[in-house]
Parts: structure tokens; C-alpha cells; sequence
């Protein structure tokens, strides 16, 4: 399946697609209801269309365990496609605009490396290639792409071994090629962050993947040094309330030994926080050097350091349990966005989501993106269930706040189940119409060349041939139309040469205005095609 299988429209799907969805099985279907024109836009004043919405809506997918995708270890190279595309065209249906894929799950990879091998998540056994073979990363940015959504590619820093992995580990795991460097710890294998060679084989197949595709994005999560292990049940999870009484140390002993004999005086938190700081750095600083539209963002446990919380906060911390000074990397400006893991209700004072949110706000002198994650997958049927109108509410919470531009959904799976609707309370409450990623001007800030646009009367619809201009390329053609007093805005991949902006009940649209937006989110100048000869 290639782009051609796909040729947006604003009101046809083709027909391929439609069967591939099919093809995935069991995926309860979104609202579907066209967007009423104008969706969430102001009411038309004049002939200028409003400021385009900005927002990054994102999901993440995972690969590990098959939680998002692919759903079994076992499918068929059609059906993982098949899915893949179900996947691309539900977050296109909710008017979401990025995919976070992961990517690396355990030291190992969904896409052909020479570094790294093949996930079991994969095909079921690690080491082992698709067949008939393709590259499963290749296929999830072409077609992310040609949906004009981002990719993406999210890496687990440091862990070598799932719990829930069954095959054997291949000859080039790192659990293998370099044992000095990967610790036991629970039923986890976990790299030393203290070891070198470790930090510089994630920072190597980062930054391959970052010279052989097309992503948009590095996102890292909030694996650092392992969450603690409860010595006597072996238990383990990143609950905020959660306390352990007997915590089973990590097992890092060679490499603090090393560091105390070259002459080290940190602290052993503090020593773990350097290591994981140096990391931190170099992939920011690297990833740009490679390719400076990049973005690199992190998603780390949303509960701050315990000297800086607001009071009433408490629970576990990323900064004294996982070694994870986030703070620092904000104060710093080594990243482009933030995506705190804010996976408690509003109302659970302990963990608030709006205290909490509004702590990563106070962090953030750099103006970096905060784009805080939401935990969607709660919406379950246990008995700490989220209900959808949490979500709901969540979002707008975020839209009163300044400088807070975009969230993410943790998982995929519970948006193509549509749990108890969630799908249908995003589109008719939250996003009701497209939106543009947010710019991020500390990357650049120059203006692509406009467009040219050609346009002719077809049954129903004006016909728009979309043409980037030389130069920095485009990501995605902005649409506004008019419809009596209110405006409806969409997206166009650049890829797509051709959109139809289609007649509503009262007939053709009075005003269409066409832009060109760069992959950094910076906005061409405005086209009216209104004022354009229609054939």
C-alpha cells in the first residue's frame, strides 16, 4: 500500500482504505457528522479569515506488549498495515494532527537497524524480519504524512528487557554485545545509565533514525533509571500515591565504584541525575545538529521535585526515584516540548491535574512547549475509571491556560475502541475542527513562500490545485472557508495537489483563503481564491 492509496477529499475516503479498515477488525466506529462550517472559528468579520487554530493533538502508540500496535505479534504484514492505517485514520477523524510511535521498545527496533534488532512485538520472535519483508516505519511516516498528521519516533532511553518479552534475546542485543553495560533488576533488564557505553548506544540509534527518516519528531519517556521495585512483593508501577516499604536497589554498583575511583564527589542521586542530564543534552543538542526541524520531546512522570511541589501535592517523584531532573532540562532549554504525564483527575487533590499542571507552567522560563499527557486508557471498566467528560474537562483546562497549546493521549487503544464514547465527546466538545501544530520560534521563525492555487467549478464544490513554492518545503496547506457568517478551517497535506471545498446546504462558500505552514509551524502568506478567475 502506497500513498497512492490515499487522495484526500474533504467528503470521500477511498475505497482501499475503507477496505484496509475493514480488514483491522473490531474497531467501533467514531462520530462521523461533517463539522458544522466555522467548527470552533469566530464569526466572519470581512474578508479576512481568523488566525488559524493551534494545537498539538497527539496520541501515543505503543509497540510494547502490543498495547496499541500491532494488536498481536502474529499478523500478517497486511493486516499490521491494515491496522496501521485504521490507526492514521481514526486520530484523522478526531481532527488530531500527530502520532508519537514508539519506536524502540527494549533495546531493540520496528524498523531495519544495524544497531539494534528487530522487536518480538513485531513478529513474535526478536530478531525477525516482516515477511513478506517492508519497513514498518517507513510505511507509518509515508502514510502519517500523506494524512498530513506527524510522526513522532518515540524510544524508550534505557530499558533492555521487557517483562512481558518471551523470545530469547538475538546475539546483537546489547544484553549480549555489551553484558558489562545491562543490569537484572526485577524480571527488567535495564542499561546502567552510568555506563557509557550505554548512553552512547541510545544516542546512536536515536540519531540514525534521525538521519534515515522523514520524522518530525525524537520523543523520550519517563524510563530513566527503572521505577523502584518493591524488595519483598516485586511489584512495581508509577502510581502517585503508591509508597514502597522496602525498595530493591538498582544495581549500579561497578559504576559508582568507577566514578568515586576517577575522583567523583556527587552524591549518589546526584551522580544518577548527571548521567541522565548528559544524555539529555547531547540528544538535544545532536538531534539539531542532524536535522534542525526536528522537535525532541520528553514526557516524564508528572509529579515534581519534592522541594518545588505546591503544597497539598504528594506521591512519587521522577526527580528522586527515577533521577529525572526535568526541571533542570526546562531551566536549560534542552527540549522543544514538554509532556508532563498528568494521569490524575481533577479532583484528586493529592495529584491534581490543574496544581500540577500549572507547577510545570512555573518551571518553564524558556517558553518551551507544555503539552501535558492524559491518560485516556483510564477510561476503562474498573473501578478508578475515568469518565470521558474527565478528558473532556481536562482539555479545556488546558485551553485556560496560557502558554498551553496541545496535549496527548495515552493510548491509542482506548480512542479506536471509542470507550464509552470518548471518540464522540472529543469531536463534539473538544475538537470540533482542525488544527495547526503550534510554532516554535526558538527554532526559526522564517515565513515559507505562499502557495499557488488554481482553482475550477466542479459538481458541488470548488476544485483547489494546491502548488508549495520553492524553498522551504511545506508540511501542510491551511484552508479557511467562508459559509455565510462563519468560517470552517482545514488541512491539506502537502503532499495532496488537490482539496475540494465543498458546497454546504446554502450553497458554494463565499470566501476560500489558502496558506502554506513549514514543518516548523511558521505560516506563509495568505492566498484568496476568491478573488481567482474559476474555471
Amino acid at each position: 500500500m502506497a500513498l497512492t492509496l490515499y487522495k484526500r477529499r474533504q467528503l470521500c475516503t477511498a475505497a482501499s482504505v475503507i477496505a484496509a479498515l475493514a480488514m483491522a477488525g473490531g474497531l467501533s466506529s467514531c462520530s462521523t457528522q461533517k463539522v458544522a462550517p466555522g467548527g470552533s472559528l469566530p464569526p466572519a468579520t470581512g474578508d479576512d479569515a481568523p488566525p488559524a487554530p493551534r494545537e498539538f493533538r497527539a496520541a501515543w502508540v505503543s509497540t510494547v506488549a502490543n498495547i496499541d500496535w500491532p494488536s498481536r505479534s502474529n499478523l500478517t504484514v497486511f493486516q499490521q498495515q491494515a491496522e496501521i492505517l485504521a490507526i492514521l485514520e481514526r486520530a484523522k477523524t478526531l481532527n488530531l494532527n500527530a502520532i508519537v510511535l514508539q519506536v524502540r521498545p527494549s533495546a531493540d527496533a520496528i524498523y531495519p537497524s544495524k544497531l539494534e534488532p528487530w522487536s518480538e512485538y513485531l513478529n513474535g520472535r526478536q530478531g525477525q524480519a516482516p515477511q513478506p519483508w517492508y519497513d514498518p516505519l517507513k510505511f507509518w511516516i509515508t502514510q502519517a504524512h500523506a494524512r498530513g498528521l506527524e510522526l513522532h519516533a518515540w524510544f524508550n532511553p534505557y530499558r533492555a528487557r521487557h517483562s512481558t518479552a518471551k523470545t530469547p534475546l538475538t546475539r546483537d542485543h546489547i544484553a549480549n554485545t555489551r553484558p558489562e553495560t545491562v543490569k537484572q533488576y526485577g524480571k527488567l533488564l535495564w542499561m546502567d545509565p552510568g555506563e557509557a557505553a550505554a548512553a552512547q548506544q541510545t544516542q546512536d540509534v536515536i540519531f540514525d533514525v534521525v538521519r534515515r527518516y522523514d520524522i518530525d519528531g525524537v520523543h523520550i519517556d519517563d524510563y530513566f533509571y527503572p521505577y523502584p521495585i518493591d524488595a519483598s512483593s516485586g511489584a512495581d508501577g508509577p502510581d502517585g500515591a503508591a509508597t514502597l516499604h522496602a525498595e530493591l536497589p538498582f544495581p549500579d554498583q561497578p559504576s559508582w565504584q568507577r566514578y568515586l575511583l576517577s575522583g567523583g564527589h556527587l552524591e549518589r542521586a546526584d551522580w544518577r541525575r548527571q548521567n541522565v542530564n548528559r544524555l539529555i543534552e547531547a540528544l538535544y543538542l545532536g538531534i539539531h545538529r542532524e536535522k534542525s526541524w526536528v522537535r525532541f520531546g520528553i514526557s516524564p512522570f508528572g509529579i515534581g521535585r519534592p522541594d518545588r511541589r505546591p503544597a497539598g501535592i504528594a506521591g512519587f517523584s521522577q526527580y528522586d526515584k527515577l533521577y529525572a531532573d526535568a526541571e533542570l532540562w526546562l531551566a536549560n532549554g534542552w527540549l522543544d516540548y514538554l509532556a508532563p504525564q498528568l494521569y490524575w483527575p481533577i479532583a484528586q487533590p493529592p495529584q491534581a491535574f490543574d496544581v500540577l499542571l500549572d507547577y510545570w507552567l512555573a518551571q518553564n522560563p524558556r517558553g518551551r512547549h507544555i503539552w501535558p499527557g492524559l491518560f485516556t486508557s483510564r477510561i476503562d471498566h474498573s473501578a478508578r475509571s475515568f469518565s470521558p467528560e474527565e478528558i473532556v474537562k481536562q482539555i479545556a483546562l488546558t485551553r485556560t491556560r496560557p502558554g498551553v497549546h496541545g496535549q496527548l493521549h495515552f493510548s491509542m487503544a482506548a480512542l479506536m475502541e471509542n470507550r464509552k464514547g470518548i471518540c464522540d465527546q472529543l469531536k463534539a466538545k473538544a475538537y470540533q475542527s482542525a488544527a495547526l501544530s503550534p510554532n516554535s520560534p526558538w527554532m526559526g521563525t522564517a515565513a515559507p513562500a505562499a502557495p499557488s492555487v488554481t482553482v475550477r467549478r466542479s459538481r458541488g464544490c470548488l476544485s483547489l490545485k494546491l502548488t508549495a513554492a520553492a524553498g522551504t518545503p511545506l508540511a501542510v496547506f491551511a484552508i479557511w472557508s467562508r459559509y455565510g457568517e462563519k468560517w470552517h478551517f482545514a488541512v491539506a497535506p502537502a503532499a495532496s495537489a488537490e482539496w475540494d471545498v465543498v458546497d454546504d446546504a446554502a450553497g458554494p462558500a463565499s470566501a476560500v483563503i489558502v496558506s502554506g505552514v513549514d514543518r516548523l509551524g511558521n505560516e506563509s502568506e495568505r492566498v484568496s481564491v476568491l478573488h481567482m478567475p474559476v474555471a
